[in-house]
């Protein structure tokens, strides 16, 4: 790899790749969601956002709805930034238009660079062999296949450490979203299953659906973990009053046995990258804790208490 090759990555799931890929050096911009690790903090942030800050789920919901109905994107791009910093590379993604910059985000970046255009690498994973495949593909982008091919490897065996081999498996809601409320898809229920549970209401690769009331209540799960997508355990503890008005919160075995736990959403889950390892320790701490054992934010997780 040409040691002088710069990078901007505009996910934040990608640059923990590129770390993972030793590419540190060469990070040379972010996006304003990229805050792993600690060191991409100082780097020029590319991107922002149209979502005003302290809107509650429902809110952002209804606010993004307004912004995709006037055909405008969540997101907004420091075009002359970004130019000034010549990348090579600018990694992205397209699966998501809400959760992230788009190579559509960048259309007018692109169309007015002068010079050499740098490499988009866009990446889409919906599932754990996707995930791996995107190591694959920022690997050949940057002439570092071995490393990609490494780290997967690593990955995967810590992964395969988790596999649990309890009796009980126990059936796990993984809530995305708290207003509407939506189930936790795409990588999710893999992880589940390998911390040792059994996922509701979502199927591996295929992305999150929206969740009735009714039908959480009719499934009664054993467990609840909330890992609202960008939100850290503060945001979501905030936001449990929303849960606790609605009549069928009490009916639920979860609530009654103290069996509902708050995960961090922004750094863990949601980030399709390394760290899906420690989401899957996650999902197994809480699978498998003592009924003294509340968590702590330390360990991306805590114990509900009401």
């Amino acid at each position: 790899m040409n040691s002088d090759l710069r990078v901007v990555s505009l996910l934040p799931s990608a640059t923990e790749i590129a770390v993972a890929l030793g590419l540190e050096p060469n990070l040379v911009g972010r996006s304003h969601e990229c805050d792993f690790p600690n060191f991409v903090r100082d780097l020029p942030v590319c991107t922002s956002t149209k979502l005003e800050k302290g809107l509650q789920s429902d809110e952002i919901d209804k606010r993004v709805q307004e912004i995709v109905r006037q055909g405008l994107s969540v997101y907004e791009v420091d075009t002359p930034l970004l130019q000034s910093l010549a990348p090579d590379v600018i990694l992205t993604q397209s699966q998501c238009a809400v959760c992230a910059v788009t190579p559509d985000d960048l259309e007018e970046a692109l169309a007015t660079w002068i010079g050499k255009k740098p490499q988009l690498i866009s990446l889409a994973p919906d599932n754990l062999d996707d995930v791996w495949g995107d190591f694959r593909k920022v690997g050949d982008a940057v002439n570092r296949p071995e490393m990609a091919e490494q780290a997967i490897e690593r990955l995967q065996k810590s992964l395969d450490s988790l596999t649990a081999s309890q009796a009980s498996q126990p059936t796990v809601a993984a809530i995305e979203w708290i207003e509407p409320l939506m189930v936790a898809g795409n990588w999710v229920p893999e992880l589940i299953e390998i911390a040792g549970g059994q996922s509701l209401f979502a199927t591996a690769g295929q992305h999150s659906p929206w969740l009735e009331w009714d039908d959480l209540l009719a499934s009664d799960p054993d467990k609840i973990i909330f890992m609202p997508c960008g939100y850290q355990i503060p945001q979501t503890l905030a936001e449990m009053p929303t849960m606790e008005k609605h009549p069928h919160w009490e009916k639920l075995s979860a609530v009654k046995n103290g069996e509902v736990f708050l995960a961090d959403g922004h750094h863990f889950f949601n980030r399709p990258g390394p760290r899906l390892v420690e989401s899957a320790q996650i999902i197994a701490d809480t699978l498998y804790a003592d009924a003294d054992d509340d968590g702590d934010l330390s360990k991306g997780w805590i114990r509900w208490k009401g």
